[in-house]
């Protein structure tokens, strides 16, 4: 049989559809980088294998998939009936991985279900690189102890995450924020003007997530609001994002009798470049529309039971938005969780959009805050650190 070459395989662990995005970008310049650097030195790499658990985005990128994971994707508090699932998942990448050769895991996010999968991956002698450090620092800090034992090498993706985790023993790197490695816009030309701005032909873009925990308790109050600023200025326009067609039909069917609005599958970052303010549901999407230049509310709701119990003791940062975390201080208002009344939100979204130099100078702020997080590609960054790792 011809010498095949160096052949290296990487199991590859995402439960959510940024994750299997980020995944997805992260073997496309795996593949690029080892075929560039293919018979440069003696004992390089020639070809990488794939497989792991995600999405069809890491599919169609060449991964193995054992289980579509991001099907699956759940909210923290409404995950419990799927604990079942994932049980006899992690027992099947324990037997994938003791029974075939991998020399390096992967994994990206998740910290709930990639804290097992690192741990089967360290039981079987593999190196675990850990893509998007898990946000100890805002709960759960205890928890780097545990990290350290079973993560190898950390990519961090916020600045600050570097110091915090390498102070507690880690070996880690900022690689830059993998959601900007695909931007669709020039991010240094994002600043909006606000000329001859009125509030009466505004656009405003709802983003309620893409989880169903999230429409479920965002999609609602959010048309509500909507239609609150509609009363006030009946010339304003809205438009909702959704990861895919399927979500947009999922938005259809819990859209109001009386709500109206353009519904799109366009990147986050498109269209809050095309539109005046956003409501967002917090997460990585409030970094796309900040490198829009587009002010924002940010929302979010949790179970109130679970925030009167656990929640509002174990969070331990000042500001739960990560647009705010960045900038330690509060640049634009969140509401997380909210549980009494839609009113205030609606009153900062109209004030909001009744202050033209609050808007312009906003969105000259947010985008000098995430242009540094736009420097170089994170998947780039983090394929070097997977093929150093397989060739010490």
């Amino acid at each position: 049989m011809a010498d095949q070459g160096n052949i290296k395989r990487i199991f590859l662990s995402s439960c959510e559809a940024s994750g299997d995005a980020h995944c997805a970008n992260l073997i496309k310049s795996l593949e690029r980088t080892v075929s560039e650097e293919a018979g440069k030195e003696e004992g390089g790499i020639d070809k990488i294998e794939f497989v792991g658990v995600g999405g069809q985005k890491m599919a169609e990128a060449g991964c193995e998939l054992l289980e579509d994971t991001v099907r699956h994707a759940a909210m923290i508090y409404n995950a419990f009936g799927q604990v079942g699932y994932y049980y006899k998942l992690i027992r099947r990448i324990r037997g994938y991985l003791k029974a075939n050769k991998v020399d390096l895991v992967v994994v990206c996010d998740s910290p709930a279900f990639n804290f097992h999968v690192a741990k089967a991956a360290r039981k079987a002698k593999v190196e675990v690189l850990w893509y998007i450090a898990p946000q100890l620092w805002a709960w759960g800090a205890w928890r780097a102890r545990k990290l350290r034992k079973r993560c190898t090498k950390l990519a961090c993706i916020l600045p600050f995450e570097k110091e915090w985790f390498r102070s507690r023993g880690l070996e880690v790197s900022f690689v830059g924020n993998p959601i900007f490695d695909e931007l669709s816009i020039d991010i240094n030309s994002s600043y909006k003007e606000y000329a001859d701005f009125n509030p009466r032909s505004a656009k405003v873009v709802l983003i309620p997530g893409s989880r169903k925990a999230e429409i479920n308790t965002l999609w609602r109050p959010m048309q509500r609001i909507s239609l609150r600023l509609r009363q006030r200025w009946p010339g304003i326009k809205f438009i909702a994002v959704a990861v895919d067609d399927e979500g947009i039909e999922v938005l259809k069917e819990k859209q109001l009798e009386e709500f109206r609005c353009e519904y799109t599958t366009e990147p986050v970052e498109k269209v809050a470049h095309e539109s005046h303010m956003a409501l967002a549901a917090s997460g990585s999407a409030t970094l796309q529309v900040a490198a829009a230049g587009c002010p924002m509310v940010v929302m979010y709701q949790s179970s109130r039971i679970m925030w009167k119990v656990a929640g509002q003791w174990l969070i331990k940062t000042r500001f739960l938005s990560l647009v705010n975390i960045l900038a330690r201080k509060e640049i634009v208002k969140e509401f997380m969780p909210y549980f009494n009344s839609i009113e205030p939100i609606f009153g900062k979204c109209s004030a909001l959009l009744n202050n033209t130099n609050k808007l312009k100078n906003l969105s000259r702020e947010l985008v000098n805050l995430v242009e540094p997080l736009a420097r170089g590609k994170a998947s780039d960054k983090v394929a070097r650190l997977a093929l150093e790792m397989m060739q010490e």
